[in-house]
């Protein structure tokens, strides 16, 4: 008994899927999935591709613009302006009735009140985290002038 009913359902089987239109929807199904898979695969590569070109295309630039800029510099380089500025600051040149006068160096005395003086004033003027409404309050009614700033 279970060898016939293994026969019915192999020829059930075989005659209700094993169809010459099942494989050729088969084989069709494959051919399309293939030439999916081929096009997103060229897809891929186009992109990749069209990466590399802007990227080129964009150093290509960059590489104009600092082109650009070494010829201005040049031609800035040959004006008479610049060759003036030039002779007055490597040579210590000057226009006729101007002198030229060559201090020494700061001491170490006069670098360190330097320092303690812009500290000083950074520190007096850096106060309290003020919010928004202060200080448009502030600004609209003058606040911030120097008047009321002695008054304070």
């Amino acid at each position: 008994m279970k060898k016939i009913n293994t026969r019915r359902l192999y020829y059930h089987i075989r005659h209700k899927y094993f169809t010459l239109n099942n494989a050729v929807i088969v084989l069709a199904f494959a051919i399309a999935a293939g030439w999916v898979w081929g096009s997103l695969g060229v897809l891929q590569r186009n992109y990749t591709l069209q990466k590399q070109v802007d990227d080129k295309q964009q150093q290509l630039l960059v590489a104009q613009l600092d082109t650009e800029t070494a010829q201005l510099q040049q031609r800035y380089y040959q004006t008479p302006e610049y060759q003036e500025l030039a002779a007055r600051q490597d040579f210590g040149l000057a226009n006729p009735g101007e002198s030229v006068l060559i201090l020494p160096p700061n001491s170490q005395a006069a670098i360190n009140a330097d320092q303690a003086a812009t500290t000083s004033e950074s520190a007096s003027s850096v106060g309290p985290p003020v919010g928004n409404f202060e200080q448009w309050m502030n600004f609209l009614f003058g606040g911030n002038s120097a008047g009321a700033a002695a008054n304070s």
